[in-house]
């Protein structure tokens, strides 16, 4: 082969240096084409739609997954009630201001459907529990299913079932300190309660010089 002469190296030295100075400068003109042509890419497919993004994201669920309670005017169902007796409905008044000595609880205790509403009526002056009643709602109406005004007595939704507390007190004793207490479980068969299960407790007021009760002794009937 024929040698080449020192200016031909040289003008092949300047053309090499300007070829690749082209390319490198052609790559550069294509990467800058190819991320400014749609802002996204190489592969120019759009921006992203907020559209789709906003309908992907989960459907906020109310907290309980259930309505809210409807809530009923418990003195008025009282007063209305055939059932309570009428020493009650006239004992039966504001302890301060608008304020009733009344607890309301709403619950599923007799199978059905909608909750059901348990009363408890209080004396003012000590809380003493003198009356407690259920109210199932038949159609458009609460019925009185169940009704207790031998105080002292407190009913409660446990588990489905209704729990009625009793204090017995004996003679002597004070409020703070009964006797005993009896618990009786209610269960919710065909279109009645009947008692599931009965507990009485036997207190012991010995301890503290009978000022504060001892461990109890208790008995399931």
């Amino acid at each position: 082969m024929r040698g080449l002469s020192g200016r031909s190296l040289e003008r092949r030295g300047s053309f090499a240096l300007m070829s690749a100075g082209t390319i490198v400068l052609a790559g550069s003109v294509l990467f800058v084409v190819g991320c400014t042509s749609g802002g996204t890419g190489l592969k120019d497919e759009g921006p992203a739609s907020t559209e789709s993004v906003a309908k992907a994201a989960p459907t906020p669920r109310s907290s309980g997954g259930s309505p809210p309670v409807k809530k009923v005017d418990a003195v008025a169902l009282l007063k209305a009630d055939p059932k309570v007796s009428a020493q009650l409905k006239q004992d039966l008044k504001p302890c301060v201001g608008k304020q009733f000595p009344v607890d309301v609880t709403y619950g599923k205790v007799t199978g059905n459907t909608s909750d059901d509403v348990i009363v408890n009526v209080l004396s003012c002056a000590d809380a003493v529990g003198v009356g407690s009643f259920v109210y199932r709602l038949e159609g458009d109406k609460y019925q009185n299913v169940f009704a207790d005004e031998m105080p002292p007595v407190y009913a409660e939704i446990d588990r489905g079932d209704l729990v009625l507390t009793r204090e017995v007190y004996g003679k002597g004793d004070s409020i703070a300190y009964p006797s005993g207490q009896d618990v009786l479980t209610y269960r919710w068969m065909g279109d009645k309660f009947t008692v599931h299960d009965r507990v009485h407790t036997d207190f012991s007021n010995t301890a503290d010089g009978g000022g504060q009760p001892a461990p109890a002794v208790t008995s399931k009937g």
